[in-house]
């Protein structure tokens, strides 16, 4: 196991890593697709758990601005829901960036150890709940996965083609994954291989 400023880095601070990672790749691959709709189109009412790639979209990083808050220890918890403000997708596409990146960098940063230590959540009326920093990482995933679905699900009711957002880093698709990383400049992809 490497060794890191912040101790062990084993295989499940190695997952998360390449999680964080295909995370913002596929936001932005989704988000991208998106930005070629009109902004009556985005907001269009379409079936699905909320009612627009609109109100989907902004939901997804609403919820991911809260998590990285608490996996950073920022003590903003339930004010980040209040502070928030629906974006239009000229706007969504690099805020959401920004949030990718903010988690990207605490993947980056995590050890085993710190994996296994808790975070305060911030829960309303049910008070605060510590939580384990991997499984508040492995629902935030879980989270975006969910709601990307639903958002690709929507497109395709739309004159724009949804993207694939079925990949991970396998090497089968490794030309087109390493063009696209570069281009989004996240990490050298021989480091996510």
């Amino acid at each position: 196991m490497a060794e890191t400023g912040f101790g062990r880095r084993g295989a499940l601070a190695a997952h998360f890593r390449k999680m964080a990672h295909n995370n913002a790749w596929a936001n932005w691959r989704l988000l991208s697709a998106c930005a070629q709709l009109s902004e009556a189109a985005f907001e269009a009412a379409r079936t699905s758990f909320f009612p627009s790639l609109h109100a989907t979209l902004n939901h997804n990083l609403m919820i991911d601005l809260y998590y990285i808050d608490a996996l950073e220890r920022g003590g903003l918890g339930r004010q980040v829901f209040a502070r928030f403000r629906p974006l239009e997708i000229a706007q969504l596409l690099p805020a959401q960036a920004a949030a990718d990146r903010r988690l990207i960098a605490f993947c980056d940063g995590a050890s085993e150890d710190l994996l296994a230590t808790t975070v305060d959540t911030d829960r309303g009326e049910r008070g605060r709940i510590e939580e384990r920093v991997d499984d508040l990482l492995a629902h935030l995933f879980q989270h975006q996965i969910h709601h990307r679905g639903q958002a690709h699900a929507m497109l395709a009711g739309t004159a724009v083609a949804p993207p694939q957002l079925d990949e991970y880093f396998l090497r089968y698709d490794s030309q087109q994954t390493r063009v696209e990383l570069r281009r989004l400049d996240l990490a050298p992809p021989e480091e996510l291989f």
